[in-house]
């Protein structure tokens, strides 16, 4: 038995073991850095698809913070999103509240205890359906400030309420390379939908909001969305009902979905929005079918706009958005169960989907398209097989001459696949399906919007019921159908 006859060095001792249990509780995860290629972001080193859910801190009680994050955990997150709100931050000029619903640190922190991952998306303009767009009221009483253009007054508050976030964020160790779960940053908020009201000034505006951002030190990569001349550090990103057949301003860059709306926000009198479930499903699944890498649902959670806090003409105080956590935070079915089965399936195909490029399009006609990655034998109906090599873009000229005749009208107008594989080889026409293949996944598409249809796949036959998606993890046994 040790007696420590001198107390300060028992006291000593304790604080440093306090301190040592204190930094690794703060760790939510061992150090990684995030960076990006032209397929996906890269997580630690590794490629990664992503699922991302959108909850707003302010729209829901602290006391709520835990329950949201872990029912969306088990519905298949892996992210969690949210806006910053200035004027909750900063609703008098340098006094700052970072408490109550406000607490964005504490947060982030559940968040990192649940071991996902974190977008703040730090705008400081959001729009949200929030008060003001989450301007202070006070910003609009500085001296010759003119909002979101190349005019010094704002640039100089902007700069500072996002460098305040920046720094808190850094002094918590909150930053992936940390070991917390912030991985992305969003600066400014689809200001591309009014940029060209303000001629270059919009444009320098921009440039500026990139490089001051950048600038900062972050350590994680940084989006624009709805942005298509966002500067080249900077990935653009996409913001809509669908997004599968958006692509970035750079082939460097990832294609990323910021806002999938799964819902919308109420008007007084006005009817109660709906989406449904089927139709986010197949939006979904066609996204990361066309080479879509990381996906947030706008909103998966919508919450409250407690006191006055909600935005625009007549919205009300609900902000449910039909959202697959409903207000009160329950699971709102059959939303909720059906997209986390979809989630489940589209991280089966993940090996496949990170091993391979971007997909190849090929375009036959008016609603017609081929995408294939490596060794593809696409069988259609009655039998006949036709192939197509890893990377190959096929000219018009190819298209003129008939070479893909036989294809265009044995898959009709409607009827789209779309194969990953892992570790294959380059081949030319006529190939076929290697059984020793590491890893392969395919998704099936039918985007009539009125017929079922079938096709023959492999060798099987596989029936799509209207605008819907099957999707093969193994390239031959469905996991799910996004219309079921």
């Amino acid at each position: 038995m040790v007696v420590f006859e001198n107390k300060a060095i028992l006291k000593l001792l304790l604080v440093c073991v306090f301190v040592q249990f204190s930094v690794s509780a703060a760790n939510f995860f061992q150090p990684f850095n995030v960076t990006y290629d032209h397929r996906a972001l890269i997580i630690d080193g590794k490629r990664r698809m992503l699922i991302s859910g959108g909850i707003h801190y302010p729209r829901a009680t602290p006391q709520m913070w835990p329950d949201l994050i872990a029912k969306s955990k088990e519905g298949g997150a892996d992210v969690i999103e949210s806006y910053t709100f200035w004027n909750g931050h900063e609703p008098v000029r340098g006094q700052y509240n970072f408490e109550g619903r406000f607490d964005l640190v504490k947060f982030v922190k559940l968040v990192g205890d649940n071991g996902l991952y974190f977008l703040l998306r730090i705008g400081p303009y959001v729009c949200a359906e929030w008060n003001f767009g989450g301007f202070p009221v006070w910003l609009r009483d500085i001296p010759g400030i003119e909002f979101r253009t190349d005019n010094e007054p704002f640039k100089r508050e902007m700069q500072r309420f996002v460098t305040k976030i920046v720094d808190l964020m850094r002094e918590e160790k909150l930053f992936s390379w940390q070991g917390g779960p912030i991985i992305l940053l969003q600066i400014e908020n689809e200001y591309g939908n009014m940029e060209g009201s303000y001629g270059q000034k919009g444009k320098d505006y921009v440039r500026w909001a990139a490089n001051m951002a950048l600038a900062l030190g972050a350590g994680v990569p940084w989006v624009m969305c709805k942005q298509t001349d966002a500067p080249g550090d900077i990935i653009d990103t996409c913001n809509n009902y669908y997004c599968d057949g958006y692509k970035p301003n750079s082939p460097n860059k990832p294609t990323i979905w910021t806002e999938n709306w799964d819902g919308w926000y109420t008007s007084w009198g006005g009817r109660l929005p709906h989406r449904p479930v089927e139709d986010l499903a197949f939006a979904v699944a066609r996204f990361f079918q066309r080479g879509g890498s990381l996906m947030n649902y706008y909103m998966y959670f919508g919450g409250t706009n407690f006191g006055r806090t909600s935005g625009g003409p007549f919205y009300i105080t609900s902000y449910d958005y039909d959202a697959p956590i409903d207000e009160y935070g329950l699971r709102s079915e059959p939303k909720w169960g059906h997209l986390k089965d979809l989630h489940a399936a589209i991280k089966l195909c993940e090996r496949a989907l990170v091993a391979a490029d971007s997909p190849q399009y090929m375009k036959l006609g008016p609603r017609q398209e081929v995408c294939a990655r490596s060794k593809v034998a696409l069988f259609v109906r009655g039998g006949d097989k036709v192939g197509w090599s890893d990377w190959s873009y096929f000219s018009l000229r190819q298209i003129q001459f008939g070479l893909f005749t036989s294809l265009t009208s044995l898959i009709g107008n409607n009827m789209q696949a779309h194969v990953y594989w892992e570790n294959t080889q380059s081949t030319v026409l006529n190939t076929t399906l290697s059984e020793s293949q590491s890893a392969c996944s395919a998704f099936l598409a039918n985007i009539d919007e009125h017929n079922t249809a079938t096709v023959t796949f492999r060798g099987k036959s596989y029936s799509l019921p209207p605008w819907s998606v099957s999707i093969l993890p193994d390239c031959s046994n469905v996991a799910f159908n996004t219309a079921k």
